[in-house]
């Protein structure tokens, strides 16, 4: 039987790693595969990368996230705790990873890359957005919840208040 297809939304904040640790630890199985999802402002499209804007990036294998240029070249920085972390889900865990980038608004890319990736489930962190931040700003959590079509996990960073 092939594994489940998990997603992190990952934007390399607190929260977020929160969200990549909870999956390590409660998750993933061998056999899953994990697809990290990060979306990046439109305003960060470099011109190299016009032709992902409606699709995103082609699904980038765990071996290119590691390289430093490979990255580059989409305009991302992968934190090195992140990297970690990964490197945790693909040799002890025998996880598939693989990254995928998207430009443009968060909710909606995110839930895009559900429909797409036909995500078994999605795993994010929250940013402790506030009551009245929510209304002014939206939040990204909020939307995904709402219309995501797969189950969605919420993992608060335990610096969280």
């Amino acid at each position: 039987m092939a594994g489940r297809r998990i997603g992190v939304a990952m934007d390399f904040s607190e929260g977020s790693k929160a969200a990549l640790k909870w999956a390590i630890d409660g998750l993933l199985k061998k056999e899953d595969t994990l697809i990290v999802i990060h979306v990046k402002h439109r305003q960060a499209l470099e011109s190299r990368n016009l032709i992902w804007v409606d699709t995103g990036s082609p699904l980038i294998p765990f071996a290119e996230l590691h390289n430093a240029g490979v990255m580059h070249g989409y305009g991302v920085e992968i934190d090195p705790e992140v990297l970690g972390l990964l490197d945790t889900i693909a040799n002890q865990l025998q996880v598939t990873v693989l990254g995928k980038i998207y430009w443009g608004d968060a909710r909606e890319k995110v839930c895009e890359a559900v429909g797409a990736h036909e995500l078994d489930a999605l795993i994010m962190g929250s940013r402790g957005l506030s009551s009245i931040q929510r209304v002014l700003m939206g939040s990204v959590t909020s939307y995904v919840l709402e219309h995501a079509a797969c189950p969605v996990t919420v993992v608060k960073a335990k610096n969280h208040h």
